[in-house]
């Protein structure tokens, strides 16, 4: 049987491999190459020219989080509908080598974590543990995440392995992705800044956050998950924000043989697979290959 304390750092597997690995619950960490450094800049020349002339990273510091929320609030979304983020986003994917006919990606999406609880609500939510199959994620999806600027082990992301095959009391019964979208989506998010009243599941049980493993890769590096892997966002420390990006891809072959991680404590309903795009020409999901839930 596959243990699920591995960490694989720039293995030379197929796509085929490195998928079932990641569903068997292994960790993967891709060095800088020039396809995801060309990301990252791009991602961060759009974050330094929102915060002009600011230091995107301690503006924190000298600025009302009105105005810094109100700041990400513009260039967020910005960076998700922006052409050329999707490019970078197929160029990396298929340098690392997905196959562009047969893998389908969502959106990609710029993330903040603040230093010292300045923002953690709303458009700079700071994440409790959770697994994305309990927002309605198929289990082959599988996320890649990405620092923008260098990160360090006090504002990173933590994953929690001992959890990956062990069920964790959450309250995903409630979540339903499409009756969520109807009603939050759109939300002015970057309004919540002292609280955030949109229903995100999470564990109904304390968890053991310890042992954990905190992964550190620099600027144009790729950690690579499965989604139904237990991660949170690291209380953050450092002084200074932490800016990333991540996305999220299916395989066609895995969507039709339902093949993934397997289900421990899932139990939303919906899918998020309306949402990926293929990689070669934008084109959905084909509609028979969507689970009816």
């Amino acid at each position: 049987m596959a243990t699920n304390n591995a960490v694989y750092l720039d293995p030379d597997f197929s796509d085929d491999e490195r998928r079932q690995r990641l569903y068997d619950g292994q960790l993967f960490v891709y060095s800088p190459r020039p396809s995801g450094t060309a990301f990252a800049t791009f991602a961060r020349a759009m974050i330094d020219e929102a915060f002009a002339p600011l230091d995107p990273r301690s503006a924190q510091h000298e600025m009302d989080v009105d105005r810094y929320a109100a700041i990400l609030g513009k260039l967020k979304p910005a960076f998700i509908h922006h052409e050329e983020s999707k490019r970078y986003l197929s160029t990396l994917l298929a340098d690392l080598g997905c196959d562009r006919d047969r893998t389908y990606f969502d959106v990609p999406r710029m993330r903040s974590s603040t230093s010292d609880g300045y923002l953690t609500t709303g458009i700079a939510y700071a994440w409790h543990p959770h697994r994305d199959t309990w927002y309605s994620a198929p289990g082959c999806q599988i996320n890649w995440w990405m620092p923008i600027y260098p990160i360090t082990a006090d504002n990173a992301m933590a994953f929690h392995p001992r959890y990956f095959g062990e069920p964790v009391p959450n309250d995903s019964q409630g979540y339903n992705y499409y009756e969520w979208n109807q009603t939050h989506r759109g939300a002015h998010v970057a309004g919540y800044t002292k609280s955030d009243p949109r229903p995100l599941p999470r564990p109904t049980a304390a968890v053991e956050l310890d042992p954990q493993i905190r992964l550190i890769c620099p600027p144009g590096g790729v950690i690579v998950f499965s989604g139904a892997q237990l991660h949170s966002s690291v209380p953050n420390t450092s002084g200074v924000t932490r800016f990333s990006l991540d996305f999220r891809t299916v395989h066609l072959d895995d969507v039709l043989g339902r093949r993934g991680a397997a289900n421990v404590d899932a139990r939303c309903t919906g899918t998020t697979m309306r949402d990926y795009l293929r990689l070669s020409d934008l084109a959905r999901l084909p509609e028979d290959a969507v689970p009816s839930s």
